[in-house]
């Protein structure tokens, strides 16, 4: 089977841990298993979150310079390679000597007109106080939210995914049995300008939604969206919280998820099931095997079979 199979935030920082290289690798070390599993038996594509690794690089280009911020292209092609690298690294640790493996900086081409740029959602960055959000966005011209903390963050707009650039590399690499790891943190956002240029925006490309279509444009058999919750809830901590184990595309979508977790994992696995008429999981990354077989998470197909015991 060809499979891309996206990775949430947890497999490179688990809750409350300290970013650090250490803590990071040794994450990646515990996701290689899981994906090793999976690669000697099928064609993997591994595509990755980098929300908290955006963050420190703005940190740290705003210590260098706190009036001249890094565009969040070129942020997310330094993330693309720095988590690709460690998830390489280890991946190629964890498998059969012989065994290939790349990994892309992926270009991904927005809609200029996406109604996302007239509507920043996405956070990303530190928090600000009030009177500090007040000055960063004056020297930036940065839109801010406040978060239920009561602090403040920049949002961005998160434009729909509408080509993978590059499509082509990525099939050649597969057709050579390689192990491809792209579209990090939803892809280096670009979109084209009046001239017909390709250029870097400021926006934050949703990474599920990206996997999905890339797991329809490379014909997957399966997209596994592998995080650290076990499935889809329904009335998740409420008191009649339940796990889903089967659901069609139009029953997932009709579901009350939340915009900032499983939502959006939700919204990509509605459309890759439905462009696609295969089938997507949603689970926990230890799961990972078994989610494909359907032996535990949430499987999202046009007709799903119950759960395996």
């Amino acid at each position: 089977m060809r499979i891309v199979v996206a990775l949430g935030g947890n497999a490179l920082l688990r809750r409350d841990e300290p970013m650090t290289p250490s803590a990071q690798r040794t994450n990646v070390r515990i996701a290689a298993v899981a994906l090793a599993d999976l690669a000697l038996e099928h064609q993997i594509i591994v595509a990755h979150g980098n929300g908290p690794q955006v963050g420190l690089l703005a940190l740290h280009g705003a210590a260098y310079d706190p009036a001249k911020p890094w565009p969040l292209d070129v942020l997310g092609a330094e993330t693309e390679g720095m988590i690709g690298y460690l998830i390489e690294q280890e991946l190629m640790n964890a498998l059969p000597d012989g065994s290939l493996c790349a990994t892309l900086l992926s270009r991904v081409e927005v809609d200029p007109d996406d109604p996302a740029f007239s509507a920043p959602s996405k956070p990303i960055g530190p928090a600000y106080s009030a009177d500090e959000a007040k000055l960063v966005a004056a020297d930036h011209g940065w839109e801010m939210a406040k978060e239920a903390s009561g602090d403040l963050r920049r949002v961005v707009p998160s434009p729909l995914p509408q080509r993978i650039v590059g499509l082509e590399a990525i099939k050649t690499l597969l057709d050579a049995q390689h192990i491809v790891i792209c579209a990090g943190g939803g892809g280096i956002p670009v979109l084209r300008n009046n001239s017909g240029d390709m250029e870097g925006v400021e926006a934050v490309i949703d990474k599920d939604r990206t996997s999905a279509l890339l797991a329809s444009d490379l014909g997957a058999d399966a997209l596994l969206l592998l995080t650290d919750v076990a499935a889809v809830f329904k009335d998740f901590g409420g008191p009649d919280e339940a796990a889903i184990h089967h659901i069609t595309p139009e029953a997932l979508e009709a579901l009350d998820l939340a915009a900032g977790s499983m939502g959006p994992k939700g919204a990509a696995a509605a459309a890759f099931v439905r462009s696609s008429g295969k089938f997507a999981g949603i689970g926990q990354l230890s799961d990972a095997r078994a989610i494909l077989e359907g032996r535990a998470g949430t499987r999202i197909a046009p007709n799903p079979e119950p759960i395996k015991k």
